[in-house]
């Protein structure tokens, strides 16, 4: 294959060692595990160079410094390569996925996110053969956008949620198509066009904005979440019931969320639901969310709705502003 990538190693499962205190990673262990897989010098792979970021961290350690890392880093080999393959933990996959499909601005190569649940260098392993599709996927250069490539199917990354600690199948994508399966070759949905841009490649650095998620629960209390509703949170995700839904009386959130609207605070309502859309008002106990000025993510994950908060709000935007973007599709992430 006559293209060139660059594989980015955050750290995660796939290049991890044993440790006196289990799976870890280390330092320069990945390339020398990959210098002894004759699969990856065959004809039929891109050529490929690897970066090993510094320190390598547990992908439950991510932060958005390291999302801002990443982006820093294919934006200054952006022009040297054809595509790249970020290795990532499973655990906060999906949410540096989403970031990244917003962050990305005017993306036209492949960016493909993948990992494992075991290491690379166990003999039964899951790694080497999402880490070859992966390479291959992004030295064909069909998909111009950040996806997620895991067990076969590779995803659009702000549509993807892990959906299993231990199968090896770990990921899904509930409301939107695979990007593409694979078997015994690589089918691409067709259905799925690329966006072609014009405009040059850029990264929005995302600053460190307070974000908070609320999980609705039988019984929750809204009363005892007042408190943390000050002018410096800027976004609140809130994971509802069904299609919006909240428990109770409608009048026990009101006052946070007139609280959230006076302090400039974005509340956002996804559903607990992995798949199907939020719609307030379609039933009597969402409608109070909708009258009061809360923000549907319709079919939005949590991850990209958490991302996308972190991603407008870096851009400068207004509160007004934000929610206005949030119910708009502006990177894939949205079908209304």
């Amino acid at each position: 294959m006559d293209t060139k990538i660059l594989i980015i190693y955050t750290g995660g499962t796939i290049g991890m060692s044993r440790s006196e205190k289990g799976y870890a990673p280390k330092k320069g262990f990945l390339t020398e595990l990959l210098k002894r897989i004759p699969a990856l010098y065959d004809e039929a792979m891109p050529a490929w160079e690897l970066y090993e970021m510094d320190p390598l961290l547990d992908s439950s350690n991510m932060t958005v410094l390291e999302w801002n890392l990443i982006g820093s880093v294919i934006e200054e080999n952006y022009e040297e390569y054809d595509g790249f393959v970020i290795l990532h933990g499973t655990d906060t996959m999906a949410y540096t996925a989403s970031a990244l499909s917003f962050s990305l601005e005017n993306l036209q190569k492949p960016v493909i996110i993948t990992g494992s649940q075991i290491p690379l260098f166990e003999v039964r392993n899951d790694g080497l053969d999402n880490l070859l599709t992966s390479m291959m996927i992004a030295g064909e250069g069909r998909i111009r956008e950040v996806a997620l490539c895991f067990a076969n199917e590779l995803y659009r990354g702000n549509r993807a949620t892990k959906t299993s600690a231990t199968d090896l199948h770990a990921f899904g994508s509930p409301n939107y198509p695979p990007l593409a399966k694979i078997g015994t070759s690589i089918v691409y949905n067709d259905m799925i066009p690329q966006r072609v841009c014009d405009e040059p490649f850029r990264v929005q650095k995302l600053e460190k904005i307070p974000i908070g998620i609320i999980k609705v629960f039988p019984g929750i209390q809204f009363e005892l979440f007042e408190e943390i509703m000050s002018e410096s949170l800027k976004g609140i995700v809130l994971e509802t019931f069904g299609a919006g839904n909240i428990p109770g009386s409608a009048d026990a959130i009101l006052p946070i969320v007139r609280k959230a609207h006076e302090n400039g605070t974005v509340l956002v309502i996804c559903s607990q639901c992995l798949k199907g859309s939020v719609s307030l008002g379609t039933y009597e106990t969402s409608s109070a969310l909708k009258d009061a000025g809360a923000v549907c993510a319709y079919d939005m994950t949590t991850e990209a709705a958490v991302a996308k908060l972190y991603y407008l709000f870096s851009c400068g935007l207004s509160a007004d502003e934000v929610k206005e973007k949030m119910e708009d599709s502006i990177s894939g992430e949205i079908t209304k």
